[in-house]
This record gives structure tokens, C-alpha cells and sequence, in this order.
């Protein structure tokens, strides 16, 4: 039953990929989407027996390397982490394939489409089982190479090309520190697989622990697009379905995945914890303050899972992994529901995506509207709703830390909580209660979608409503025992009973009445009392006074700031890329074609060549010419000959010949040769 889960998405994509034209568009649709309902049947099967029924499954399969220092198995581990995350995986992955096929109807190339899904869905389950850190990284490359197939789908398009590129090569520099955290570990612990690791962990030293946990953060942080990458809100140019699947439950979360299995490294090395909380709390806040004032419908929703990986990271630097998986898990559901819902509005509305051009649709799209709102205030946490037993558990443990870290990232969490649910209210007002701004035609034309539309959305809404309340005692409740020993956390890092007790309720709900304030004040902002916002945006006029001019000023400056992504791109164009440009251009004229051609092949080549030439002008026929280099000859090795003599007016005594003995050497080799050039001189003139 386990391989079962692994092969089954692999036998859907072989067979939509290779026999695509031998099936067709349905065959290949049938094929994958019931290889993944299978899968997803099993993996509830699974996480029963494994999770609830704490028996964890390891198989080994074969002997991948072995070697005298360097054992590896191709071996998968079922246990309650694995099973977790196997849930959203599988999950999201089938009703994204049953949502494709009414999203990609009228696209020609459905079977390749279909094929990469299934593909990714694979590598993802490779990554989350693999019981060695070397398969995790196999499948760790698989969905960064299928992830960049997916993007790039629409390969005639300019920006689907740039959006998979910059996404791969951003990639690839966290994967190279992921390598170099895999060289490290192999150096200290002399293995790759996890229980021989974290069984050692506790006596190595923690200056090898924090080097390993940075090299490793290096790969989570790219592949979970923290601050300083740029990679995941431009992915938005592949298809919508590739958008939900990539953002709410696979890609981006395959760095949370890495940071709560390595769990027991990083708890030993608190230098690494102290900067995963500032990492996550600054990721948070900036991500939620870009998307405050961002006009691209999926770019929002982007954002906003930018801001919330901040959140999981925040809770992975409290030593919280429990409480970074169960938030994964329910944003997993509710950033799905979001995703396949902006794509039913793009879809019905002529594939319009800037929220400025839109409006009115809530009597056009109810369902939509609907699953929407569902999405959106699950992700604002308000109260019985799923985000909400993660979110606003994670900014409290924040709190209950008690140390100025805990403090920051307390009042950043906060602010990130008031700033999503400003922009996602402001999203639905612009979208679905303002006034409407998009062509007649298009209203003419919108329509709720089919029912494949319809399931995925009426499901992932369910789970968003109630999927937190159900499993939040088995996830984070105190004294739940469901991780066991695949979470890993020290005793001294335990502050969950501070925050479910010891915090005044005035903190607890800060960020609940901060979020509702700021969802009605972006109703009333972008929906009655739209004036005041364009003023602030205005251009001053000459007959506006000095008030007006710099209110006008300010909101320009502000608006552009927060619109341009802080300027980042700006930066990395002109610090980073035209740096590098430079660097590369004077590597390759400087030093690869200047110094190295002239010192490498090219140049001792040209140099044998010139030397032969120089030779070969010697033979002129003149006789004169070669008695002048026979007497030039015998000048030269008279002269090597008597050195000494010139020199030190002396010949060398019989003790000095012997400690100059390589001098001797040298004389008796040229006297050698001088003899038998003048030999073969006299025969030559003899005959």
C-alpha cells in the first residue's frame, strides 16, 4: 500500500506523457485523476494506521550507494510527519487535476499538462518520504525542474519564459547550499540518514550544528521564497491551477518540510532559531505590506502566501514545529480555495486579473464570491475558522517567549495580521462589491463554472471552515503525543502552556480586532468612500496649498514604495544583475580569453609555432651563415665548459665536484652531445 502511494502518481504521468495521443484528452484526464484519488484514499488509509495509530512504516528497498564511508538505501519512512504532510500533498494535488480539466479545456496540449501535475505530485511525495536526506534531495530537485516546466507552460509567451528562469536560477542557488549542508553533514556525521544523524546530534559540537543549520536554511529560504528572493510572486505567469498547486500545498512548503525534519539540529544550535525568527517575522511584514497595494489578482494571493511561510518560519525559530506544520497544512486549504477561485473570476472574465478593471461581480459569480470570502477570512484568522487555531497561536507563542525576539516578532505578526486582512478585503471589494469597471461584454458573458469548477472549491471551502477545529488538539493540543519522535524539540524551548494561560486576553485578541477593523475599513475605503484614497494619490495642482501638496507628495511616494515591492527589483537590477553582468564580462574578455588563452593551449601552441618559424628562417643555404652558428656554438659550450673557471678563476677542487655533482652531470651531457654532433659532422663529411 505504501509504494502504492509512491508509484501511482508516476504511473499516471508516464502514461498521460508517452501514450498522450494513444488515450487522448479524456484517456490521459481519467488516467491521472484516478491514479490520484487512489493515492489520496491510501494516503488517509496511512495516515490512520501511522499517525493515529502510532505505527510508523520504514521500507528499504535496495542499496543505492555503498561504499567503505558512505552507505545509502533507497529507503522511505511513513511516520506522523510524513503522513501530515501527505494529507495537503495528495489532497490539493487531486482536486487541482479534477479542477484542470474545465481550466485547461481548450488548450491543446492537456496530456503534457496533465503528465507535469502528476509528475510534480511524484517528487513531492519522493521528498517528504525519503528516510535519507539524499532521497529528500531527489525530490527536491524533481519539483524544482518540473516546477520550472510548469511555469514556463506557455513557453511562447515572453513573460512565462523570464518567470520560469528567474524561478530556476533562484532555485538553484538554494540548492547549492542545500548540497553543501549535505557535504557538511556527510563530514561531521559520516551518514546521510536521519536516525544515525539525529541520534549523534547532541554530541557534536554546535559550531558544526550551526554551520550545517545555515546551509540547509540557504535551501529553505529560496525554495520557500523568503526576504531577499523574489522568484514566487512572479510564478504567477503559468496557469492558474499550477499557481495553487506550486503556492499552497508543494513547492514553497518543501522548505518548511526540510526545517521541521532537521528539528533536531536546529534545536541544538539557537544562533540558527534567533535568525529564522527575525527571518520569519521581517518576511511577514514585508510581504504584507507589499501586497497592501498590489493591483494583480494573483499577485495578492501571492504575497499573501509569502507572508504567511514568514509565519511558519517565525514558528519554527520558536521551536514550534508542530505548530509550523499545522499552519502549513491549513494554509494549505484555504490558499488553494483562494487560488482556484481568482482563477473562476479570471476565467469567467475574459482572463482579467487587474482587480482596478473588475467589480460588481458578486451578483454575476455568488459561488465564487462565496468561496472567496470563505478563503479570505480563514486566512484573516478570524475566530472557528481554520487559520485562525494556527495563525493566531503562532503570534501568541511568540509573546509567551518572553525575550525581546519573541517581543518583535509578537508586534511584526500583529501588524502582518492587520495588513492581510486589509488587502485581502480590499481585493473583494474591488472585485466583487464596488462599482463595475469592466467591459459590458465581459458581464454578459460571466458565468459560474461546471462542476469540476464547483467540487474542488465546495471541498477545500469545508476544509477551510472546519478542518482546523477538527485536528487542532491532535496537531497542537497540550500533551498530544501524535509527532512522537519525528518532531524533535528540547525541553527548555516547551512554551506552549505559557501562551494557552499566562497571556492577558487583551494580547490574545489584538490581532483578531486589529484584522476586523481592517477588513471594514478596507470595505469603506474602496467601496463608499473610494475619494479619499484617490486624493491621496493626486497629483498637487498649482491652486492646492502647502497641506495638499505634501499630503499629495506622500501618497505618491507611498503608494509607488509599496506598489514597486520596496523597490527591491530596482535594487537587485542595479546592484546585483548589473554587478554580475560586469563581473562576467570581464571574466570572459580579461580572464578567459586573455589570460588563460595566452598562458593555456592557445598560447604555448602560438608559442611552439612562432618558435618553429624562428628555426626554420636559420636554414638560409648560406654557407657563411652556418659557419657563423657553428663558431656561435662553440663559444656557448666553451663557455658552459669553463664556467667556473671564468668565474671563480679556479678550477673546482675533487671535495666540491662531488657536493656540485648535478654541475658535473651537466658538463659530461653537453660534452656527450658535442661529441656526438662533431662525429656525425665528420661521417656526414666523409661521405
Amino acid at each position: 500500500m505504501y509504494l502504492s502511494i509512491l508509484m501511482l502518481p508516476l504511473l499516471g504521468s508516464i502514461v498521460s506523457g508517452l501514450l498522450g495521443r494513444k488515450i487522448g484528452v479524456t484517456g490521459s484526464h481519467i488516467v491521472t485523476i484516478t491514479c490520484l484519488i487512489i493515492t489520496s484514499s491510501l494516503s488517509i488509509i496511512a495516515f490512520y494506521e501511522v499517525g493515529v495509530c502510532d505505527s510508523p512504516v520504514s521500507i528499504h528497498i535496495t542499496s543505492w550507494v555503498n561504499s567503505e564511508f558512505l552507505n545509502i538505501s533507497w529507503g522511505f519512512l511513513f511516520d506522523s510527519l510524513t503522513v501530515s504532510m501527505l494529507i495537503p500533498v495528495l489532497f490539493i494535488s487531486t482536486l487541482v487535476h479534477i479542477y484542470s480539466t474545465n481550466y485547461m479545456a481548450e488548450d491543446p496540449h492537456n496530456q503534457r499538462f496533465f503528465s507535469y501535475l502528476s509528475l510534480f505530485t511524484f517528487f513531492m511525495i519522493v521528498l517528504v518520504t525519503g528516510e535519507n536526506y539524499l532521497v529528500l534531495f531527489l525530490g527536491w530537485e524533481g519539483i524544482g525542474v518540473v516546477s520550472y516546466l510548469l511555469i514556463n507552460f506557455w513557453y511562447t509567451r515572453i513573460a512565462a519564459n523570464k518567470s520560469g528562469i528567474l524561478a530556476l536560477t533562484q532555485n538553484r542557488v538554494g540548492d547549492a547550499l542545500f548540497s553543501l549542508g549535505l557535504f557538511s553533514i556527510f563530514w561531521v556525521f559520516g551518514n546521510l540518514d536521519y536516525s544515525t544523524i539525529f541520534s549523534l546530534v547532541p554530541y557534536i559540537n554546535e559550531i558544526s550544528l550551526t554551520i550545517i543549520s545555515f546551509l540547509l536554511l540557504g535551501g529553505a529560504i529560496v525554495k520557500s521564497a523568503q526576504l531577499g528572493t523574489t522568484w514566487l510572486p512572479w510564478s504567477m505567469e503559468g496557469p492558474t491551477p499550477v499557481s495553487a498547486l506550486l503556492h499552497a500545498a508543494t513547492l514553497v512548503t518543501a522548505g518548511i518540510y526540510l526545517l521541521v525534519r532537521s528539528s533536531p539540529l536546529l534545536e541544538y544550535s539557537p544562533t540558527a532559531l534567533l535568525f529564522i525568527i527575525w527571518l520569519g517575522a521581517l518576511t511577514s511584514f514585508f510581504a504584507a505590506s507589499t501586497g497592501l497595494l498590489q493591483n494583480d489578482m494573483k499577485r495578492i494571493i501571492a504575497f499573501s502566501t509569502v507572508s504567511q511561510l514568514g509565519y511558519m518560519f517565525m514558528a519554527i525559530g520558536l521551536s514550534q514545529y508542530n505548530v509550523a506544520l499545522f499552519h502549513m497544512v491549513n494554509h494549505a486549504f484555504f490558499k488553494a480555495l483562494l487560488f482556484l477561485a481568482a482563477g473562476a473570476v479570471i476565467h469567467s472574465m475574459a482572463d482579467q486579473q487587474d482587480i482596478r478593471k473588475l467589480g460588481g461581480l458578486q451578483k454575476f459569480l455568488p459561488f465564487t464570491y462565496t468561496a472567496i470570502l470563505i478563503g479570505s477570512i480563514s486566512l484573516m484568522a478570524l475566530p472557528w475558522m481554520t487559520g485562525f487555531y494556527s495563525k493566531d497561536l503562532i503570534i501568541e507563542l511568540a509573546y509567551a517567549q518572553y525575550q525581546f525576539s519573541g517581543q518583535i516578532a509578537y508586534w511584526l505578526g500583529t501588524l502582518t495580521a492587520i495588513f492581510t486582512a486589509f488587502y485581502s478585503f480590499r481585493l473583494i471589494s474591488l472585485v466583487f462589491l464596488s462599482y463595475p469597471n469592466a467591459p459590458k461584454n465581459d458581464y454578459l458573458h460571466s458565468h459560474e463554472a461546471s462542476s469540476a469548477v464547483v467540487i474542488p472549491l465546495t471541498i477545500l471551502s469545508l476544509f477551510s471552515i472546519f478542518f482546523g477545529f477538527v485536528f487542532s488538539d491532535l496537531f497542537v493540543g497540550i500533551g498530544t503525543d501524535f509527532f512522537g519522535n519525528s518532531i524533535f524539540t528540547h525541553p527548555t524551548h516547551i512554551t506552549l502552556v505559557e501562551a494557552e494561560f499566562s497571556l492577558p486576553l487583551l494580547l490574545k485578541l489584538l490581532p483578531t480586532i486589529g484584522s476586523i477593523f481592517a477588513a471594514i475599513s478596507a470595505i469603506l475605503l474602496y467601496n463608499n468612500i473610494p475619494n479619499v484614497l484617490i486624493d491621496l494619490t493626486d497629483s498637487p495642482s498649482a491652486l492646492t496649498n502647502s497641506i495638499s501638496n505634501i499630503r499629495g507628495n506622500l501618497g505618491i511616494r507611498l503608494y509607488t514604495f509599496l506598489n514597486g515591492k520596496y523597490l527591491l527589483d530596482v535594487v537587485y537590477n542595479k546592484y546585483t544583475t548589473g554587478a554580475g553582468l560586469k563581473l562576467g564580462y570581464t571574466v570572459s574578455k580579461v580572464l578567459d580569453r586573455g589570460i588563460i588563452e595566452l598562458v593555456g593551449p592557445f598560447g604555448i601552441s602560438k608559442l611552439l609555432m612562432n618558435t618553429a618559424a624562428n628555426i626554420s628562417r636559420l636554414d638560409t643555404g648560406i654557407v657563411t651563415s652556418y659557419a657563423l652558428y657553428i663558431v656561435l656554438g662553440l663559444i656557448s659550450i666553451l663557455f658552459i665548459l669553463f664556467y667556473p673557471v671564468i668565474v671563480n678563476s679556479t678550477l673546482l677542487s675533487y671535495d666540491q665536484l662531488l657536493n656540485n655533482s648535478y654541475i658535473t652531470e651537466m658538463r659530461l651531457i653537453i660534452i656527450f652531445i658535442s661529441a656526438l654532433f662533431i662525429l656525425n659532422t665528420k661521417s656526414i663529411d666523409s661521405n
